[in-house]
């Protein structure tokens, strides 16, 4: 029979880990968080510099709808391919490449002046950004066990919230004050003022990331071991499966189809909030962005909230159904609400406290199943299949809004999206009950 350990013993191993992880995430969690902060800047500027660049351009709603989501393309195309070779090439190397190449292609869309550019230049972006994300989330599974990871997580992808926050008011300040500044439009000079920055951090990321712990100067030996220990402890819970039954698996496709109902609700906010607001009635590009940053925050919130509590959760299950609810909700009640600009922004950030609240949460799920290069592509996998919907919903509401002129019907597809991902959700919830 094993001996527990003594009380005090315990508390003070645990105390020792608590200070190990506060020094790794102080070293590690504020440089992602900026940068995948600039990434979604970079995601988001579009929905703003559609707001004069499609009168400067002649293009109509389904062109800019088109080329929203032709970045899926690129992206979904080289997602997992991405996330392996960061396995091959290290983290530092491969995330620095990929924020460099995404930011040269930002600044260049300055350049748009036909469709055919437009979409091109999107879909080469999405080709750089391919495997940023998941790349992240499974470099955080060498640092952190899954106990810390969800707070890790959702603290990382707070960034995601906070860029609504910031992109809002400054997209359209640089919108408003940068016009014809130096004889370029205000759309052009978003591009390059949103873009250059990751430029910039692609450089200091290769020269500030570490491989791994093992490779970490900043830890002491000792740390560095504990924390090789402490990961290991997770590896019995999941599975170091071949690359081809990983591709293959029904949990894995289903969590792809959740994950791609959160995105076309997240892309929904990311593409079209900006074109909500001002269908309730506001003109200026200024105050479009200051109301914009309302659900962001309370989005945030909601991810904070949740991370700090999730971990006490045995099964994230039925809290992901909850959240997918109260989102279709939010959407639903949207559209009968734009009489009212104070209404519909509290549906619509309803809408995204579900939306958001689900997305650092849901990461708990691939990550018990898999470790290792297994771990890696079952991330990549259900990015990459998730953002599927991050084309096909640009090009629906484009068409849907040029045919009909109303923003209505998108919105109840964006609510019966996240019943859908409820519906799956509670099937996957069930399956592992039984297992």
């Amino acid at each position: 029979m094993e001996r527990s350990l003594p009380l005090d013993t315990s508390a003070r191993i645990a105390d020792t880990d608590d200070a190990l992880y506060s020094k790794v995430a102080r070293r590690l969690l504020p440089f992602l968080f900026v940068c995948y902060l600039i990434a979604q800047v970079d995601r988001m500027n579009v929905g703003f510099a559609k707001l004069t660049m499609l009168k400067d351009l002649g293009f109509s709603e389904l062109v800019y709808g088109i080329g929203a989501g032709t970045f899926f393309i690129g992206y979904v195309l080289f997602e997992v391919p991405s996330n392996i070779a960061l396995r091959k090439f290290g983290a530092p190397m491969w995330l620095g490449r990929i924020m460099i190449t995404w930011g040269v292609l930002s600044i260049a869309m300055l350049f748009v002046r036909t469709p055919t550019t437009f979409y091109t230049l999107r879909f080469l972006i999405g080709v750089a950004e391919a495997g940023f994300f998941p790349g992240v989330i499974f470099y955080l599974t060498l640092w952190f066990p899954a106990a810390r990871r969800t707070r890790m997580t959702a603290i990382f992808m707070t960034a995601i919230a906070v860029a609504g926050v910031v992109v809002g008011p400054v997209s359209g300040l640089i919108l408003e004050t940068m016009h014809d500044f130096g004889g370029l439009p205000g759309w052009q000079w978003l591009f390059i003022l949103e873009g250059a920055p990751a430029v910039l951090l692609g450089i200091v990321t290769i020269f500030r990331l570490d491989t791994g712990p093992q490779t970490a100067k900043w830890l002491a030996p000792a740390e560095r071991e504990r924390i090789a220990t402490l990961v290991a402890k997770d590896g019995p819970a999941a599975t170091h499966a071949p690359l081809s039954s990983v591709l293959t698996n029904g949990r894995v496709l289903a969590l792809s189809l959740v994950y791609g109902c959160y995105g076309t609700s997240f892309f929904g906010f990311v593409f079209w909030l900006p074109t909500i607001i001002q269908s309730a009635g506001i003109a200026s590009p200024l105050m479009i962005g200051i109301l914009s940053t309302i659900p962001w925050l309370v989005g945030a919130a909601t991810m904070l909230t949740l991370a700090s509590r999730v971990s006490a959760l045995r099964n994230v299950g039925p809290l992901l159904i909850v959240l997918a609810l109260v989102s279709a909700v939010g959407w639903a009640a949207s559209p009968l609400t734009l009489f009212s600009l104070p209404v519909a922004m509290l549906f619509c950030s309803l809408a995204m406290a579900g939306t958001m609240g689900s997305l650092p949460v849901f990461w708990n799920l691939p990550t018990a199943m898999f470790t290792g290069t297994a771990a890696a592509a079952a991330i990549a996998l259900i990015s990459a299949l998730g953002n599927i919907p991050g084309f096909i919903s640009p090009y629906l509401v484009g068409w849907i809004k040029t045919v009909t002129g109303s923003f209505d019907i998108p919105m109840y597809v964006f609510a019966g999206t996240m019943l859908l991902a409820a519906v799956v959700l509670s099937f996957l919830t069930r399956a592992s009950d039984h297992d």
